[in-house]
């Protein structure tokens, strides 16, 4: 497992040549199916890649569409284009994509100067291979299907407000009935059609609890079911219908797991081929691909990367070895050494680095905030997802589950830790002075809708939290209990990150990740009041601050591109991201010690650089 793939192209010409999309990791390529790869975007504007398709008639050239429309389309850059086959890579349209996210991107088999792109924001149309767009139909669209003859003979759109067809090359959209369709609104959406029989499509759609499915023969459009009891509550996130290209009879549908559904004299049968015991492979379907020369072999792009099988899914081999695109969330460390590290990562639990390329895997599930008792790091502790929490006592060869109570949170809430003090940031602040139960329940008297997404342990007994909402509050223990006192708010923003210089108490550093104003601040008397930072900073989102301990006038900043530097307090900030990919920035790590800085990326796994 590896990280989150969104696309997969295979050379229409050259079924070893591999091309993948990394949600937030970039474009890959691999030119041995899978056994090696190289990265091939890491400079360009955004990493985040919601689609990438070959020119059927020209594969040397081959588009992108940047921003993911499943989770990262805030972070669209526009189209990028290659006319190597993927190796180099330019930006051939910004607009009108900035964040934007990409569903799908079609060229148009008979006509390659005609690209089709399914955003975010609507279906549109580009006459001039990419370098230019118009929108021809406004609102959500998840998918495309273009007749093998081309967008004039036919070309079937998936939008939020239904199925439709243009004859027309998108230009004009005429809504498809199809029978017994739900009452309430689609949560997604998907089409595909057979090739060898272009009038053979199917459409899988999610609405409330149900899934849907249809098969067009000819004209007539009918209803399947029943369908394999497959989850709908992540439609929004991980839904396709892929029809093989050369059998009018078989399809696979992909939702959390996927199924392969073969139509026999009058019924259908299916089989779950994602999971299936041994055979299994992540969950999550985002994208399903055949090989060229042999629809048998099929490619499945999920949470957990790229996987392949040669016989339909009836088994799998993993092709993640090399490609680079661990999202990671959070960072924590060994004081001892560097080369000892622990991350939690999206949907691919926690991983720890010893010294070597290859992280163990260390705890299965999503991978939240984590920490390390720095008085004794030997005890470690690392969460899943919601109000969780486990330690171990031996750097994360064993577990115990702490079972804190659950109360609302961010889907990843703040973990801290300083000795036995061990506290989650949540709607209440969860906390424990003993490393483990019995909790205490502490209420921080938030208003509706707004949760601790911030915290740092000044010491064992002064925890400070920030929130969405820009709050800020300093939880003290007075030997009996826990009291609360709220500071000055830097901005009514959401606040993700807060860090306390080592050489003064009184003052802190928060970032803002929430855009409307200044994303930095800093605070030289407890939080009495503020100082925005903005000199040399982009007006992008802020994601984590650490201050050297050696230099209380030099402090790092994580972005959503990059990371930045200040020499001077805050004074001006200037790059400190040679050789560090156009990722998105999540957690800042700095050692002491070694006087190593880490930084956590989504997509693009964990970097270092040695800091004279």
């Amino acid at each position: 497992m590896i990280g989150r793939v969104s696309s997969i192209a295979v050379d229409p010409q050259d079924p070893k040549h591999l091309l993948v999309g990394g949600a937030g990791g970039g474009i890959w390529e691999s030119s041995d199916t899978g056994t090696t790869w190289q990265a091939r975007t890491d400079f360009m504007p955004s990493l985040a890649i919601g689609a990438v398709t070959f020119d059927p008639n020209a594969p040397k050239r081959v588009y992108a569409g940047s921003g993911e429309g499943n989770f990262y389309a805030n972070l669209g850059a526009g189209v990028y284009r290659s006319s190597d086959g993927g190796t180099t890579w330019g930006l051939v349209a910004s607009a009108p994509f900035i964040g934007v996210g990409f569903y799908d991107l079609v060229v148009d088999p008979q006509d390659p100067k005609v690209l089709y792109a399914a955003t975010t924001n609507g279906f549109y149309r580009s006459t001039n291979r990419g370098v230019s767009w118009s929108l021809r139909r406004p609102g959500k669209c998840w998918d495309i299907s273009v007749h093998p003859r081309g967008g004039r003979v036919e070309l079937l759109a998936a939008f939020a407000d239904g199925l439709f067809v243009s004859t027309n090359a998108g230009t004009a959209f005429t809504t498809v009935a199809l029978p017994a369709g739900p009452s309430t609104v689609w949560a997604r959406l998907a089409v595909d059609r057979v090739t060898v029989a272009p009038d053979v499509s199917y459409v899988f759609g999610a609405a409330g609890t149900s899934a849907h499915l249809w098969r067009r023969s000819g004209t007539i459009w009918t209803k399947i079911t029943p369908l394999p009891a497959l989850s709908v509550n992540q439609a929004w996130y991980d839904w396709y219908v892929a029809a093989a290209p050369d059998n009018k009879g078989l399809v696979y549908l992909g939702a959390i797991d996927a199924y392969r559904g073969s139509l026999g004299v009058s019924a259908w049968t299916w089989k779950n081929v994602t999971t299936q015991g041994s055979n299994s492979i992540h969950p999550d379907q985002h994208c399903l691909t055949f090989s060229p020369n042999n629809s048998k072999i099929i490619y499945a792009g999920n949470d957990g990367g790229i996987f392949r099988s040669v016989n339909g899914g009836a088994s799998w081999t993993a092709l993640n070895k090399g490609l680079g695109i661990t999202e990671m969330e959070y960072l924590a460390g060994d004081p001892n050494t560097w080369k000892w590290l622990m991350a939690g990562t999206q949907d691919n639990g926690t991983i720890r680095f010893t010294g070597s390329t290859v992280w163990d895997h260390i705890a299965d599930g999503d991978g939240g905030d984590c920490g390390v008792n720095q008085l004794n790091p030997n005890t470690v502790y690392h969460s899943y997802y919601d109000v969780s929490l486990e330690r171990s006592n031996n750097k994360g060869n064993t577990w115990t589950n702490l079972s804190p109570p659950g109360v609302p949170s961010l889907f990843y809430p703040p973990v801290e830790v300083f000795g036995s003090t061990v506290a989650i940031g949540a709607t209440s602040l969860i906390v424990t002075r003993t490393g483990g139960p019995p909790w205490t329940t502490f209420s921080l008297g938030l208003s509706s809708g707004e949760v601790a997404t911030a915290m740092r342990e000044i010491d064992a007994n002064t925890i400070l939290i920030g929130t969405n909402a820009g709050r800020m509050l300093r939880v003290s223990w007075t030997g009996t209990t826990w009291r609360k006192v709220v500071l000055t708010s830097p901005a009514p923003r959401y606040i993700s990150c807060i860090a306390v210089d080592p050489s003064n108490p009184q003052r802190f550093w928060v970032t803002l990740s929430q855009v409307g104003g200044a994303m930095v601040y800093r605070s030289d008397n407890a939080g009495t009041a503020w100082i925005a930072s903005t000199t040399g900073l982009p007006s992008i989102p802020m994601n984590a601050v650490v201050v050297d301990p050696a230099s209380y006038k030099r402090i790092w900043v994580a972005a959503d591109v990059g990371v930045y530097q200040t020499r001077n307090m805050g004074g001006a900030w200037a790059p400190f991201s040679n050789g560090l990919p156009n990722a998105m920035a999540a957690d800042l790590l700095f050692h002491k010690q070694d006087r190593m800085l880490v930084c956590a990326t989504r997509n693009r796994g964990a970097w270092v650089m040695a800091v004279p």
